[in-house]
């Protein structure tokens, strides 16, 4: 649940950042519906259809594009001239198909599908590879030949290029396979894999909260395609989480080792094992067997020499960047990082090696997130970046012409534009002009960049700029003209200060036919996580009109960052060290007070309602407050003792360390004092935060005597991701709005 994975809820319910657009408000006069949001035949279509581009060519003047063949209804990918636009097709889809219908085993539907699907390409974008049924093929357009390279019924995961091409890497059966792209047979690297010994792959805990969800690859191959650095994970002595899906005759049962706030977390090693065969060597991890160590990044230097990797102790409060000998195992620590709270390593990351050996590493010391360059012995050279504001993302350098390109928010808080400094600090220059939200896609030689530009009432569009931020050309203008026959509330930015003087950021949306002197109800979306921002001058997708919905409806929208979740540093997260929820709900009380100032607000009528994080604030709200008269809390965590301990410990430290604060946060603690009322909501199989959550909060209720009403969805995990579910679920809740707020 930290920011880089609320960037990757955009399609659950209540968990998204929100579209915030309004046009002529004049002339439209069309209602939102449920149907019109949320019926998978009827649902209208919003924001355009922008350009898929998926990356440059090594030439630097190439981009490759997807589009859908509308008369073949085939994905087919483009090489596009960047400073042209004009476009070729980078292979001929329907040879691809061809080849893969000619392999053995393989369907025309199959390989209609296969042609379709999800692609990897290798270094030099000369050959494809993809993972279709559990099976790897291998397809190089320029001979139109496919290859199978497995055909075994277990599941392969984490398959990768090596970086000459040569080779695939994968894992099966929790050990370290490769296999030649000529067609050449497999060889297993590791041994001695099982479902409690995972080589090379992730288990749950570690792909969930520290290499990004979904990924479960735990190997990374050395420059040089010779060596393969990968994490030995141990989860024996993890305890199982078992989740139940009840719609099968016969249930289906999963069982994953789930470490909970305090229990035992895997154990981890590091090793290294050469490509061409032989034993694994292990990298000196001795002096952290007492912290309980997390490894938290892994990869290597441009000659394949060294490795290096990131340790922190269990609760976070530290983290060292070490580097290796991947021939003696032999370590070294360069330096630790430190705060006075915990090191969020998504953070932390050498982002750019430089041809002296010195690199650019990424660090919130200051309590900001900022670019340093450091020297090869690892000595600080000097900070690049600096200020109240934050340098997000490391694009790369041009080493010739001494810039540094990155993205960050120097000029608002709630955008983001793309700069360029000198590598010695001096010369900052913002390259995007308008306001709003900017995202950068630059060639391989830094002469050219993909500008993705959006704003709070325009859908994203995309431009090709020169590296100084001159425009070239407009790739895609993605003008959208659904909206404009729909009666929309226009949405208004604010800031509003809090007890003490910090100043929150807020964004409301009033009715389309707001009357001053009448008073309308208020309905507060919030998610509050650490360093989560709402409130952002960008294009956020179908969720808005969910809002909208209820403005049209007579309802004032109200979105305020508390600080801990605003983006404005690390400083300001902080603020919610070992208490989640506390100082959170206080900003929210803020805000509420804020908002009964206004003569247009009815104070009585106050809902307040998130998802995940957002959850638990709500459900927190109902029991720590009496601000709200009704909450709806999706898939909440009510007690952190709860949730999974890399998230939870980072925030909290463990129950052991830190139970005072663990008992002030418990929603379950305080079911006594619920105030409002209460719809509860969670999926099923959800294996994130488990359905646990909501039961023992239930349980706790009715304990108490108190009432409440709770949806569940069947076959349903973190979100509500069926088109029919969410539609009933939507029904449901705007059904519970109308009727009590």
């Amino acid at each position: 649940m930290s920011f880089d994975k609320l960037l990757r809820f955009p399609l659950l319910p209540l968990c998204a950042f929100f579209l915030l657009a309004t046009v002529n408000v004049a002339a439209q006069d069309k209602i939102l519906t449920i149907d019109d949001l949320y019926d998978p035949a009827k649902r209208i279509n919003v924001g355009g259809r922008p350009a898929f581009i998926t990356g440059w060519l090594v030439d630097g003047r190439h981009y490759l594009e997807r589009r859908m063949d509308t008369a073949s209804r085939r994905i087919q990918i483009f090489k596009v001239n960047a400073l042209s636009g004009a476009a070729e097709p980078f292979f001929d889809a329907a040879k691809m198909e061809a080849a893969f219908a000619a392999l053995p085993g393989i369907t025309a539907e199959d390989a209609r599908r296969m042609s379709s699907g999800r692609m990897e390409m290798n270094n030099s974008r000369t050959a494809l590879l993809l993972n279709y049924a559990n099976d790897l093929f291998y397809y190089r357009p320029g001979d139109d030949k496919a290859l199978r390279l497995t055909n075994t019924p277990q599941e392969e995961v984490g398959e990768d290029f090596s970086p000459d091409g040569r080779m695939v890497a994968f894992v099966r059966d929790f050990n370290i396979y490769v296999v030649d792209t000529m067609g050449g047979s497999e060889r297993a690297l590791t041994s001695g894999g099982h479902e409690k010994l995972l080589n090379g792959r992730l288990d749950w805990v570690y792909q969930e909260e520290l290499y990004g969800r979904g990924n479960f690859k735990g190997f990374w191959w050395s420059p040089d395609s010779s060596k393969i650095v990968y994490l030995q994970l141990d989860e024996s002595p993890v305890k199982d989480f078992v989740v139940v899906d009840h719609i099968p005759v016969q249930q289906t049962v999963e069982v994953t080792s789930y470490p909970k706030a305090g229990a035992p977390n895997p154990n981890v090693k590091l090793g290294v094992v050469p490509v061409a065969g032989g034993a694994t060597r292990w990298m000196d991890m001795y002096k952290y067997q007492s912290v309980e160590p997390l490894v938290v990044r892994v990869g290597w230097k441009p000659d394949s020499k060294t490795l290096y990797f990131m340790v922190q102790n269990r609760e976070q409060n530290w983290l060292d960047l070490n580097f290796a000998d991947p021939a003696t195992g032999k370590a070294q620590t360069a330096f630790r990082e430190t705060t006075p709270a915990w090191i969020d390593r998504d953070n932390y990351n050498i982002t750019h090696w430089l041809k002296d050996g010195s690199f650019l590493w990424t660090s919130e010391r200051t309590g900001w997130k900022h670019i340093y360059h450091y020297s090869t012995d690892c000595k600080l050279i000097t900070p690049v970046t600096s200020g109240k504001w934050e340098a997000r993302s490391v694009h790369g350098a041009d080493e010739a012409n001494g810039w540094v390109y990155f993205s960050g928010t120097e000029r608002s808080h709630i955008g983001s534009d793309t700069y360029r400094v000198k590598l010695d600090g001096s010369g900052l220059q913002r390259l995007t002009e308008k306001p709003g939200a900017h995202q950068a896609n630059f060639d391989p030689t830094f002469s050219y960049f993909i500008n993705t530009w959006s704003d709070i009432q325009t859908p994203p569009q995309m431009r090709l700029l020169q590296s100084d931020g001159k425009l070239v050309r407009v790739i895609e203008e993605n003008k959208d003209e659904v909206l404009k026959a729909y009666k929309l509330g226009k949405p208004e930015f604010l800031q509003v200060r809090t007890r003490d003087g910090f100043v929150m950021e807020a964004l409301m949306i009033k009715p389309p036919d707001f009357t001053p002197g009448k008073k309308y109800p208020v309905f507060i979306h919030t998610y509050g996580g650490p360093h989560a921002p709402q409130v952002r001058n960008a294009w956020s997708g179908n969720s808005y009109l969910w809002h909208q919905l209820l403005a049209q409806r007579g309802y004032i929208i109200w979105i305020c960052d508390n600080r801990s979740a605003s983006g404005k540093g690390a400083e300001s997260a902080w603020t919610a060290y070992k208490q989640l929820g506390v100082g959170e709900l206080q900003d929210v009380e803020d805000g509420v007070a804020w908002l009964r100032q206004q003569p247009y607000v009815d104070g009585a009528r106050i809902g307040i309602n998130g998802w995940s994080y957002g959850g638990f604030m709500a459900a927190f709200a109902l029991t720590h407050s009496t601000s709200f008269r009704i909450g709806i809390s999706g898939a909440p965590v009510t007690d952190w003792r709860l949730y999974d301990s890399i998230y939870t410990e980072r925030f909290m430290g463990t129950p052991q360390n830190n139970p005072e604060g663990y008992d002030k946060t418990s929603v379950i603690r305080a079911a006594k004092n619920l105030s409002g009322k209460l719809l509860l909501i969670h999926g099923a199989i959800d294996d994130n935060v488990h359905m646990q959550n909501s039961i023992q909060f239930m349980y706790e209720l009715q304990r108490a005597g108190k009432q409440f009403d709770f949806l569940l969805y069947p076959k349903s995990r973190h979100g509500v991701s069926d088109p029919l579910l969410a539609k009933h679920m939507r029904e449901r809740m705007l059904k519970f709005i109308l009727e009590n707020l």
